[in-house]
């Protein structure tokens, strides 16, 4: 069961930029899509966290740390990685974006909190050559590097976001801090919102139903998953169970949208996942189990 709940939990973030495709084909825009979805995820979460008692006794430098992470680091990573799918296709986003465990493991080795080895220099190189063979597509007319570039914008932006969280939220609950992560990016949105003269919620109906998805199904669900997978499997093999999520969003993307990956693009996701499961594979110490399992969850998270 526990491998099934981590199984559904990346099935449920990888079909986030699909919902997020639909709900810009229904009208929504990027300032509005961010402000409902962190505010219906982030008052279920809270509600969630209420009702389980995460919240009870928690410190206040918790829970400003928590809101902080949301207001800046989160609210960030989100901002450009929803800006980057308005311009380019969902698949690309998706495998630019699950770069960040190699980045958490050079940043890791960079900061001292982790020793080099042979394995992981060849899983950055190997990284690195996939990235550059997804960007091929740069030599076909469509390409959009700007939305190229905020997609790996979201990424060194979520590893940031990890590496400064691992060492303020250590003995925060998971539950508890991926609410007051949600409500603090919610609060972002909403008071950028309010500097811009209000956001625009005049989209087609259907959008609703879309930005419902989004929130329920591709945050909350897939954050409550993901906890309880983890709580039964650890959190080594919830990660790598996790790279079946930009699998979802491909192979989702091709079927909704008709999207479609060059060979070269093809062998770059190839090597960006491979070198991913090369990082996550053996037993790995404090912070490569917090990268890609709680702080994950504190995400979309990922986004």
């Amino acid at each position: 069961m526990g491998r099934l709940f981590c199984l559904l939990s990346a099935a449920a973030f990888g079909a986030m930029a699909v919902f997020g495709k639909l709900a810009y084909d229904a009208g929504v825009s990027v300032d509005a899509l961010l402000l409902v979805r962190f505010g219906l995820a982030g008052g279920l979460l809270i509600a969630i966290a209420l009702a389980r008692g995460a919240l009870r006794q928690l410190p206040r430098r918790a829970v400003l740390v928590g809101l902080g992470m949301g207001l800046f680091g989160y609210a960030a990573q989100a901002g450009l990685y929803f800006s980057a799918l308005a311009r380019i296709d969902a698949s690309l986003v998706a495998l630019i974006l699950y770069v960040y465990p190699v980045l958490v493991m050079a940043g890791a080795i960079a900061l001292g909190r982790e020793q080099a080895s042979r394995r992981r220099v060849s899983a950055l190189g190997i990284a690195l050559t996939g990235i550059v063979l997804v960007l091929s597509g740069a030599t076909s007319g469509r390409f959009d590097w700007l939305g190229a570039l905020m997609a790996l914008g979201a990424a060194l932006t979520y590893t940031g976001y990890i590496l400064v969280g691992d060492r303020v939220t250590a003995d925060v609950p998971p539950l508890a801090l991926t609410a007051l992560v949600c409500t603090g990016a919610f609060g972002t949105f909403l008071v950028a919102g309010f500097l811009r003269g209000g956001t625009d919620l005049g989209f087609a109906p259907i959008g609703w139903l879309w930005l419902g998805a989004l929130a329920l199904v591709s945050t909350v669900a897939a954050i409550l998953l993901f906890f309880a997978g983890m709580a039964r499997v650890g959190p080594s093999v919830a990660s790598i169970l996790s790279i079946l999520e930009p699998v979802v969003t491909v192979v989702a993307a091709a079927a909704v949208f008709g999207e479609t990956l060059s060979v070269m693009q093809w062998l770059g996701g190839s090597l960006v996942l491979a070198a991913v499961l090369i990082v996550q594979w053996p037993r790995r110490q404090s912070l490569s189990g917090l990268s890609v399992g709680s702080a994950k969850a504190t995400a979309d998270l990922k986004v």
